[in-house]
């Protein structure tokens, strides 16, 4: 019994030392999230906002719903465009 035990408790401890960087090093941490396709400076256009791609997270939001908001603010946008370009031919 008291073996056992202390094989755990040196396992563990070995574990430990691993993964506080002592002994054979880690692989290297490496970003798996999607790049941003949205312009982070200027003005925002239609086609910036149906390219956008959200990482997935644990508890994040429903994608079907964010593509559905992300249609709709597309569509105003080029709504809006279109009759600024409206004005401007006529005005």
């Amino acid at each position: 019994m008291w073996f056992l035990a202390i094989l755990v408790v040196l396992a563990l401890g070995g574990v430990a030392v691993v993964a506080a960087g002592r002994g054979a090093p880690l692989s290297e941490v490496y970003d798996d999230r999607p790049d941003a396709t949205a312009p982070a400076a200027g003005p925002l256009r239609p086609e910036d906002l149906r390219g956008v791609r959200f990482s997935l997270g644990l508890r994040g939001y429903r994608m079907s719903e964010v593509d559905a908001l992300l249609d709709r603010l597309a569509g105003e946008m080029e709504e809006r465009e279109r009759s600024q370009r409206g004005e401007d031919a006529a005005g």
